[in-house]
């Protein structure tokens, strides 16, 4: 069913949300971009005369309460966004009273889902070498299915519109599905544009294509960088890998980060794009620091020469140079992870190189998808939202679905 056709008037409808915003020190939602995300699918709730229970994660609370993970910090900010009085349920396993309350028009908001083991469905406290890990792991299973019947229980359909998470198999966007039929779940609008978008970079490329990956680690993405050296034109790795690529090559990189068991991943890499006759642009220059701090002294130095007891932190101008060489004659244009330690803002250069290179390709004609927190953090904090094609509110979904892999919150709908 697709959420334009269906007429929510009188109906409850529980839509899984990603409100996992960031937050200050004092509960202050820092910010609010999958909030705004949401809005449209919410709002058509609202108007068609239906209510509307939201439920997301927030953090890793890891099955347990954390009042530092509760949604009820966020009520004011959603309430503000979607112009009705947001009501609050404290426990989302047990809202009937809250449910029963709603009327068409209102909207509730349930406590973080995660807050229950169930949300997950991993055993927690076993250990996986353990004998009765199996056992455990088929009793969650069936806890699981519980908790997604009780969510289920409190709406007359199921909406989608959480990205972010769709790449995990969740209560909440892949079991509890199977308590509607097809005609009462549909992806909301968040997701239908998330997947066109994702579809709109791999059916319909249009070249040259550049990809900026960055971010602290080569684990983590290992699999995006094989899947993307068979695609793009130009891949650009940047941020803390790129200290794990210059050991590899016999480079000296003081005490910056570094996967030392990755060094022959990062030596295959560099095989596979020759390979592949893929323009691989790594870092050649840094910005290096005495200490990890905004307040740090710094000095540019090789990327594979940086003295002991300092650490690259920030991509330099001559790797800036490249990076924007590569990006500005994209047609294509895939950013995920930023060239250094953004949050510093004395080490923001290499983010927003990138950023500005990628606006002026972007007014040129090219097709820009910025995924991923941190680059979505970055392109926020330098005001250039709008200077882009579109921006992806999901990390690991994104990427897994870039990935080639099958999402199963949208499978479970598809089904």
């Amino acid at each position: 069913m697709k959420i334009e056709q269906f007429n929510f008037s009188g109906k409850k409808a529980i839509v899984r949300v990603d409100f996992n915003v960031p937050l200050d020190e004092n509960g202050n939602v820092t910010d609010d971009t999958r909030i705004r995300g949401a809005l449209p699918t919410l709002k058509k709730i609202l108007a068609d005369g239906g209510s509307v229970i939201m439920m997301s994660h927030m953090g890793k609370p890891k099955g347990k309460v954390n009042p530092k993970l509760s949604l009820s910090q966020i009520v004011n900010k959603v309430s503000e966004h979607l112009g009705v009085d947001v009501k609050f349920a404290p426990d989302c396993a047990n809202a009937d009273k809250e449910v029963a309350a709603l009327k068409p028009g209102e909207a509730l908001l349930l406590e973080n889902l995660r807050f229950y083991p169930e949300e997950e469905g991993k055993p927690v406290g076993i250990d996986k070498e353990d004998p009765k890990y199996d056992e455990a792991k088929k009793e969650m299973k069936a806890r699981q299915q519980e908790f997604a019947k009780k969510l289920a229980s409190y709406a007359d359909c199921y909406v989608m519109d959480a990205f972010g998470t769709a790449h995990r198999k969740h209560a909440s966007t892949a079991v509890i599905d199977e308590y509607f039929d097809k005609d009462h779940k549909m992806l909301g609008y968040l997701m239908e544009k998330e997947v066109n978008a994702v579809d709109n970079v791999l059916s319909n490329i249009k070249r040259p294509f550049t990809a900026i990956m960055g971010g602290s680690k080569v684990s983590t993405k290992i699999g995006i960088i094989e899947n993307l050296l068979g695609k793009v034109d130009n891949l650009i790795l940047c941020g803390g890998m790129t200290y794990t690529f210059a050991k590899a090559q016999g480079g000296k990189i003081g005490k910056s980060i570094c996967e030392d068991d990755k060094l022959d991943v990062a030596l295959d890499v560099i095989k596979k794009a020759k390979e592949n006759g893929v323009n691989l642009v790594l870092g050649t220059d840094c910005i290096a620091a005495d200490d990890f701090s905004n307040d740090a002294h710094t000095q540019v130095c090789p990327a594979n020469d940086i003295p002991d007891g300092w650490e690259g932190l920030d991509a330099g101008p001559e790797t800036r140079k490249a990076f924007a060489d590569a990006i500005k004659g994209a047609k294509t244009i895939l950013w995920n992870g930023p060239a250094g330690v953004f949050e510093f803002d004395n080490f923001i250069g290499g983010s927003k190189a990138i950023a500005d290179a990628i606006a002026e390709a972007t007014a040129n004609g090219a097709f820009s998808l910025i995924g991923g927190g941190d680059s979505v953090a970055c392109i926020n904090k330098f005001g250039m939202a709008d200077k882009v094609s579109y921006i992806s509110t999901g990390g690991g979904a994104l990427l897994e679905a870039i990935e080639g892999k099958v999402l199963p919150g949208v499978a479970a709908i598809n089904e």
